[in-house]
């Protein structure tokens, strides 16, 4: 058997050409790096035959409570979350309901999603033969465009956290204030809200009846998995739904010791010191800040809210004085590097990022000696 000394001729060896991640928790780019000690728990937890059903429930209490939620269950990442959050709300824990599924004839179907909230991954509630009903427009919502769309089909209403994502759009406590007044639950989207760590409960709080988060994002868990928490009877009715069952949720299973490894890497998570760890990234992105600088018609800068930069990233700005490279030219060029390195591209379409959540000692030295490169290579 061949051995390896570096991690990265794993790769190689088989073609695959390693990358610097400095884009973020990229799910397309590997996610984030797997913490080494969660690596050890998953290793020994992988040797041992539990029943998958017990440690479903064991895990999810222990979860449910270090967060502060009523219940929570181990799920298949964030889209594997959406598919058993919309399943839960259209068969609850119904067995003939259940194996009803994706038909939903004679089933409240129907998941009122702000337009401004429609995105790639609200095809996963549609998995579950949800039939999705956009209200207001790609910008904004009224609150009576919602009170509209209630139905007696209604089965949720969705609601999406992400960076970047419009401010416009109605505030979740009105929305769940007045889905609550008909009995309608309010499912959210937060893969990606993590940090800050006060996240975990935030959503609960303002009264969303279920969330899901990423467990291959700042988690640093198996990047396959997701938690997904909530009101009590709705965990429950998704864990009918999911596997082992043999239910619409049996292909999205999640093996024993990546349940045990996202345990163990949320209870690293939320032990780690957040301003320590934020006063670290920031000193590294002074660093790409003092390196890239002094290109003219480059403004960059290290940004840091609450709302689209939730750890300090380096943002390069392209303004109209820049005449070098396009956004696009240094993306292709960087992608194409040996290591490749791929940068943050969430933004503005005039904008480029570091984010330093997947750098390592040495990592980003190479990052800026290859965008310096890709900037002047005109």
């Amino acid at each position: 058997m061949t051995q390896f000394d570096d991690a990265a001729e794993i790769y190689r060896a088989i073609g695959v050409t390693p990358a610097i991640n400095a884009s973020g928790t990229t799910t397309a780019y590997g996610g984030t790096k797997l913490r080494s000690e969660v690596m050890d728990v998953m290793n020994k937890a992988a040797t041992v035959l539990v029943d998958i059903h017990e440690l479903n429930r064991k895990v999810g209490a222990l979860i449910a409570e270090a967060i502060g939620a009523e219940a929570a269950f181990v799920c298949s990442g964030s889209a594997g979350g959406l598919v058993l959050q919309a399943a839960a709300c259209i068969a609850g824990s119904d067995p003939a309901r259940m194996a009803q599924l994706p038909d939903t004839t004679g089933l409240k179907d129907q998941i009122i999603i702000q337009n401004s909230h429609r995105f790639a991954y609200d095809q996963a509630y549609r998995v579950a033969g949800a039939k999705l009903v956009g209200v207001g427009t790609g910008r904004s919502c009224h609150p009576w465009q919602l009170e509209a769309a209630y139905t007696e089909r209604t089965a949720a209403v969705a609601y999406l956290f992400s960076p970047f994502l419009t401010r416009k759009a109605i505030p979740l406590e009105d929305v769940c204030e007045s889905a609550h007044s008909r009995g309608v639950p309010v499912i959210v989207d937060a893969a990606s809200m993590l940090p800050p760590r006060a996240n975990l409960h935030k959503y609960l709080a303002m009264g969303a009846d279920m969330v899901v988060y990423s467990g291959g994002k700042s988690i640093r868990g198996p990047q396959g998995t997701g938690i997904l928490c909530g009101r009590v009877d709705l965990i429950e009715a998704a864990v009918a739904n999911a596997a082992p069952g043999q239910f619409l949720g049996r292909g999205m299973k999640v093996a024993k010791e990546e349940v045990v490894g996202l345990l163990h890497a949320l209870q690293i998570f939320m032990g780690e010191d957040e301003e320590a760890e934020n006063e670290c990234f920031y000193e590294m992105g002074r660093t790409v800040v003092d390196a890239l600088i002094e290109f003219p018609g480059l403004d960059v800068e290290v940004r840091h809210d609450r709302h689209d930069y939730h750890i300090p990233i380096a943002v390069m700005t392209f303004t109209d004085d820049w005449n070098g490279p396009s956004r696009d030219e240094i993306t292709a060029r960087l992608a194409d590097s040996d290591p490749r390195v791929y940068l943050h591209t969430l933004g503005n379409p005039d904008e480029l990022g570091v984010d330093p959540t997947n750098l390592k000692d040495g990592d980003l030295d190479i990052v800026i000696k290859t965008v310096r490169e890709a900037l002047l290579n005109s």
